[in-house]
């Protein structure tokens, strides 16, 4: 028997020796006369930065021209990590202040604190505030999610506990911040899509929640802040990825390229395959990882509409393929949006793992269709592994076999 073999997307020269050399050792092992021929298509046909990545931003930066760590980038990640939980600059400066003798309350002096929790009712109790911040609340499609941000903050207990741990003014001051951001983080966390916000829409509201919670301006140089930045810093991927954009840009081509390229450009790809699959008139199995198992689906629904002159293989085989999912997008070059396969489509073995997030299932999406098998089998290993390591698992080799001899 027959079998070709098409790897799938990113694979380039190296890759794709051990990676032929790994799944002809597969077969083989299982059919000792097995004819594999692997078909390589990265370097003609896959994706590479004509421009060396010119379009990136970033990629010509100037060496600590805002880089990981400056003011802004820190003021980025700080956000970031008020957006996901806005009441965490509460939680810092509650501990902070616990901490500090500075912060200790004399005997019978009314804890400034408690003037914020006064101010907050009040705040709570204005459902419909006007002015300036109602403007700017509908201009950010905020209105809708900014009262209940000011509720969830006055009733939480990071506020009680920062309002009972704040004895003094400069204390008081960086509350009144936090507890501004802390409204406007949860608004902005609220409204989600619905939110058109730049920072310094984002700034200014801080500014008028602070006023109206009886303080003059931000407060960015307080404890609470500055241990929330330097924290935000290391939990963020804001920072990393601003640093790493264009490095991660660049490795990251082969494999999206690939796909992006094959969707806009797939024909000279699917003419390579056709000229393999026609050189020899023995019917063929015909594997496609990945990407490859796309462009055999295409190819094979072109042929049974009689658009390619490609003969009906003896059985297709996708393994961790999005050829199933691209279907459902309505993405598949061969196949109408949500049509069936038509009547000349081969046999199809189609295998997956479910951890791998690149592999899909097809028996779903073509309910009823006898010709259409999924096979699921597990590496026992994450994602982006679970993607590669198909070719070590017999269950794979096994299936395949199985299936080519049913078929014959």
């Amino acid at each position: 028997m027959r079998f070709i073999f098409v790897h799938g997307t990113g694979v380039r020269r190296e890759r794709y020796e051990k990676l032929a050399d790994l799944v002809s050792t597969g077969l083989r092992a299982r059919l000792p006369k097995a004819e594999l021929e692997s078909v390589y298509w990265g370097d003609a046909h896959g994706a590479e930065l004509s421009a060396g990545g010119a379009s990136v931003p970033g990629a010509d930066r100037v060496r600590g021209a805002e880089g990981a760590g400056s003011p802004l980038d820190e003021e980025t990640a700080t956000w970031a990590l008020l957006l996901a939980d806005p009441l965490c600059e509460l939680r810092v400066l509650a501990e902070c202040a616990a901490a500090s003798e500075d912060e200790l309350e004399a005997p019978g002096v009314r804890g400034v604190g408690s003037q914020v929790a006064e101010r907050i009712d009040e705040l709570t109790a204005d459902t419909a505030p006007s002015g300036e911040l109602a403007l700017l609340l509908g201009a950010t499609g905020l209105a809708g999610s900014y009262p209940s941000a000011v509720e969830q903050v006055a009733a939480s207990a990071e506020f009680a506990d920062a309002c009972g741990a704040v004895a003094n003014a400069p204390g008081l001051s960086e509350l009144v911040s936090a507890t501004a951001r802390a409204v406007v983080a949860g608004a902005l966390a609220g409204a989600g899509d619905e939110a058109w916000c730049t920072g310094d829409e984002r700034d200014k509201l801080v500014d008028l929640v602070v006023a109206r919670l009886g303080g003059t301006g931000r407060f960015p140089g307080g404890r609470a802040a500055a241990v929330l930045g330097a924290l935000a810093l290391r939990l963020t991927t804001q920072p990393a990825l601003d640093h790493w954009r264009t490095p991660l840009t660049a490795r990251a081509v082969p494999a999206l390229g690939d796909i992006l390229r094959y969707q806009a450009r797939g024909g000279p790809l699917r003419d390579h395959l056709e000229r393999v699959i026609t050189s020899s008139p023995e019917p063929a199995v015909v594997i496609g990882h990945s990407l490859g198992g796309i462009a055999l689906v295409d190819l094979c629904a072109l042929a049974a509409i009689g658009q390619t002159a490609t003969p009906r293989p003896h059985l297709l085989v996708t393994v961790g393929s999005q050829a199933p999912f691209l279907h459902e997008l309505g993405a598949l070059t061969g196949l109408p949006p949500s049509a069936g396969l038509p009547p000349g489509f081969p046999r199809w073995l189609n295998i997956y793992d479910r951890k791998d997030l690149l592999a899909y299932r097809a028996e779903p999406v073509f309910p009823g269709d006898p010709r259409v098998t999924d096979h699921e089998v597990s590496s026992r290993q994450p994602f982006p592994l679970s993607h590669s390591a198909y070719w070590k698992l017999d269950a794979v080799y096994h299936r395949i076999v199985e299936e080519t001899e049913a078929s014959t």
